[in-house]
């Protein structure tokens, strides 16, 4: 594993509030590893939180949930998986079925996985928020900032960091990590909708 980063001096500084520990909603590990080691080489502790009952089939979601622990796992860091509740997202998102990929759906998605988020973050002292899903190029930046604002105007305590985990070269450490950690990296962003729109020469 490669040590220190020239992105992760001063990310501590970055986070809101100065304080130095993160809820980082972490959808698979491909898109934590990154921000994951970014953050812990600059001093700030991530706790990972895993809710993402838009994958399916079962077998997926906890094929990624496994990989993600993994990587929790090597640093140290504390995993905490969400209830796995499908059905529930599914009436989330009723309506939106036939959506494009990056259209609707996905933004109403993105609240309600995050706002699980924010709601733990209130429930266990967390003051700060972010999700790796500002890290894949499967995803809208702007629909992860609006959902992730707007789930923690309803949690006061919680504030919502809106950081662009895709520059700094943090892309480009995403890919060597998927190689060095030897991650399982899918094809589809999780949902049944998404998978559908997989194209074979796609990757996350």
């Amino acid at each position: 594993m490669k040590k220190k980063r020239t992105e992760a001096v001063g990310i501590a500084s970055e986070v809101p509030g100065g304080g130095s520990q993160v809820l980082l909603h972490a959808c698979c590990a491909p898109c934590a590893s990154a921000i994951v080691e970014c953050l812990v080489q600059g001093g700030v502790e991530p706790v990972l939180f895993y809710s993402n009952s838009n994958i399916v089939p079962r077998e997926e979601y906890e094929h990624r949930r496994d990989e993600c622990a993994r990587y929790a796992l090597h640093w140290g860091l504390p995993f905490v998986e969400d209830e796995y509740d499908h059905e529930a997202w599914r009436a989330a998102v009723k309506g939106l079925e036939d959506e494009p990929e990056r259209g609707a759906r996905c933004l109403q998605c993105f609240r309600y996985r995050l706002s699980r988020a924010a709601a733990y973050s209130q429930d266990h002292g967390l003051k700060v928020l972010s999700t790796t899903l500002a890290s894949s190029r499967w995803k809208r930046l702007d629909q992860v900032g609006q959902a992730g604002a707007e789930a923690c105007e309803a949690f006061p305590e919680v504030c919502w960091w809106d950081r662009n985990w895709r520059k700094g070269g943090l892309q480009e450490r995403r890919g060597e990590l998927i190689r060095e950690m030897d991650f399982y990296n899918q094809r589809y962003c999780g949902c049944e909708f998404s998978q559908a729109h997989l194209k074979e020469d796609e990757q996350p």
